[in-house]
């Protein structure tokens, strides 16, 4: 499944992310795990297909349809109260599940800012670097000062105003 044309650092940070998520996974708290299997599965079309054959089976035996079968629930109100009660149910898990995918994007958001506060440090450095060869070769440059590095309460401090 490796492509390859990828290089052996990509290919190990991938298997590195696989396995964190892998991990993270199982160490997960027991009832997070249980809704994600429950969220997982209520969205797949297998849930749809059982649904539609309860359900429509429960309708045409209480409209009478198949000979043989009493009607049960002439009215729908069992039917309905049932369908309200695991709306809730299943509201409640993919809540659960949502919670923990943003805990998870918050997490990666994180290190998405920290890596590129990193890379801006190494950058500024590396211009600087670059700077001081130009001029040690008397390779004429724009007289521009290159800014220092990136504060980040800065940044966040101006995105917020944006904000407002």
């Amino acid at each position: 499944m490796s492509d390859p044309g990828m290089q052996t650092t990509l290919r190990d940070n991938i298997a590195a992310l696989a396995d964190r998520a892998r991990a993270e996974r199982r160490a997960a708290p027991l009832p997070a795990r249980i809704a994600d299997r429950i969220t997982r599965f209520t969205g797949s079309m297998t849930f749809v297909a059982i649904h539609l054959t309860i359900y429509g089976l429960w309708i045409v035996a209480n409209l009478g349809w198949i000979p043989g079968i009493p009607r049960f629930d002439p009215t729908f109100v069992i039917l309905a109260s049932e369908a309200s009660v695991e709306a809730i149910f299943l509201s409640t898990f993919v809540l659960i599940s949502q919670n923990r995918m943003a805990e998870q994007a918050d997490r990666r958001a994180d290190l998405d800012l920290h890596i590129n506060l990193l890379a801006e440090h190494e950058l500024t450095r590396l211009a600087a670097l670059v700077g001081r060869i130009a001029q040690r070769l008397d390779v004429p440059v724009e007289d521009r000062e290159i800014e220092t590095d990136v504060e980040p309460e800065r940044v966040l401090d101006a995105l917020e105003a944006q904000k407002a």
